[in-house]
């Protein structure tokens, strides 16, 4: 029960967060998850299984208000579920140990481009067409194998291009159901297949995964409110100082210099 109501809250403040920024749920989630001791691909499958919820409902939203450009989302979608896949077939190939130091730094180097990205202006040309598919085959590709990264690496991506922040975020959120979908089931084959060595250690990690799924819910009708109230500038540099400390945590964990 503990354990369900810990990751509760960090389920509820990741989709505060990332429904006001358009990123960080996942990088969030799965930082805390592998600062818990959780190996790398069962941390981003507990992640993706939760996002399948919270990406379909700000998704939706998106869709609904009007946020969402058409041909932006057919442009980026099908190359961000590619890289997804990619990446999820990479992660269950590889043994946790030896991968945990290359996620925990990649997930510390989101965190510095974040605390980086709060010091810039937001954009509001329109998005360059050259650079959408290669951002999100790199997004889906990094989410995978970082269990979150998507938002960090494709809105941002889109918006220092010159993207109009509301139909990046709306995009790239709608996006993301897709690629959560394509990543949750090539975990599920691999489970399926016997691939994946360290899956039977999943069915330890129930409680957190139920936790992001009921904490993320609960928090998607209140990101307008943190849209509102909060300056995105203090959101990122909360949140990417936040990653860093826990990268940091994890690489004394790792040399065992605790």
């Amino acid at each position: 029960m503990q354990e369900f109501l810990i990751f509760a809250l960090v389920g509820f403040l990741a989709q505060v967060v990332d429904g006001a920024l358009g990123m960080a749920y996942g990088v969030i989630s799965s930082t805390t998850l592998l600062a818990f001791g959780i190996a790398p691909a069962n941390a981003s499958a507990a992640v993706h299984a939760a996002k399948l919820f919270t990406t379909a409902a700000s998704g939706a939203a998106h869709f609904r208000l009007g946020n969402v450009d058409r041909r932006l989302f057919v442009r980026l979608a099908p190359f961000g579920v590619a890289g997804g896949i990619a990446g999820a077939v990479v992660l269950t190939s590889v043994d946790s140990h030896i991968v945990k130091p290359f996620v925990t730094s990649y997930l510390a180097l989101v965190g510095v481009w974040l605390l980086i990205r709060s010091f810039r202006k937001m954009p509001t040309r329109p998005v360059p067409g050259r650079i959408v598919s290669p951002l999100g085959a790199v997004g889906g590709f990094l989410d995978a194998i970082g269990g979150g990264g998507w938002g960090p690496v494709v809105t941002t991506g889109l918006l220092g291009s010159g993207g109009a922040p509301r139909y990046v975020i709306g995009s790239v959120n709608a996006a993301e159901f897709l690629v959560s979908v394509a990543v949750a089931l090539s975990f599920l084959f691999a489970l399926l297949s016997g691939h994946w060595d360290d899956a039977g250690a999943m069915s330890a990690n129930l409680s957190a995964i139920a936790g992001l799924i009921i904490g993320g819910l609960f928090a998607a009708p209140l990101a307008g409110l943190v849209v509102k109230a909060a300056e995105e500038t203090l959101l990122l540099r909360l949140v990417g100082g936040l990653i860093v400390l826990l990268a940091g945590w994890q690489t004394v964990q790792y040399f065992g210099l605790t």
